[in-house]
């Protein structure tokens, strides 16, 4: 809508989630870089896709969404708000990132740079089908914090976006097969978006929203 351009400091939230690469608390990027993100920023974020937000007992936790990887990397310009010191700062950093970093990098994305660990798979892969494995397996860890936590396809996918549909389908149905591999419905249908419907893996007659792998 017209008027509804982000601000400079919503602009400074999309950047240091992506910086995070995972769910945040308030609370913590009030302690870690003094940025308290309050319900018109959270609601602004929300409604363009740019952020996810939930309430975490008496704070809410943060994460940057699909649509906000994709504003990052390829749309958020800080000049279009004014020429300061900082936002010439942060524009000269993303112009590198983009046109440098992420493809010396070997990584398809900012969502891959950023993952908390390395999710492009082995160097010197035995084959496709062990590259897509080895992927699968190292974006899981980098969204999760301990072994057998619920993944949701809708983020898992984001790392994947080099690959095709079908391939990251059939790659996802082999893994599902394999000891300690879950993939199951979400249990609280209400909550899913559009974004997880087309995300789910159709499996055995129902749609599969949310990966486990265990130890």
């Amino acid at each position: 809508m017209a008027g509804d351009e982000l601000t400079p400091s919503e602009n400074a939230i999309l950047i240091v989630l992506m910086a995070e690469a995972r769910e945040v608390l308030n609370t913590e990027l009030r302690e870690t870089y003094g940025l308290d993100v309050r319900k018109p920023a959270r609601d602004k974020l929300g409604r363009k896709g740019y952020a996810v937000s939930r309430k975490s007992g008496r704070t809410f936790a943060l994460e940057l969404g699909d649509k906000g990887w994709v504003h990052v990397q390829e749309q958020l310009n800080f000049r279009s708000n004014g020429a300061t010191a900082q936002a010439a700062a942060l524009s000269a950093l993303l112009t590198g990132l983009r046109s440098r970093v992420l493809e010396r990098s070997g990584c398809t994305s900012f969502a891959e740079l950023f993952a908390r660990t390395d999710v492009r798979g082995l160097a010197s892969p035995p084959d496709q089908d062990q590259v897509l494995r080895t992927r699968i397996v190292n974006a899981y860890d980098a969204l999760t914090d301990e072994p057998g936590g619920w993944v949701s396809l809708t983020r898992l996918r984001r790392f994947f976006g080099d690959v095709p549909r079908a391939g990251l389908d059939e790659a996802l149905r082999r893994v599902s097969r394999e000891p300690g591999v879950t993939l199951a419905p979400q249990s609280n249908q209400k909550v899913l978006t559009d974004a997880d419907h087309a995300a789910a893996l159709h499996i055995g007659g129902q749609d599969k929203h949310v990966l486990s792998i265990g130890v």
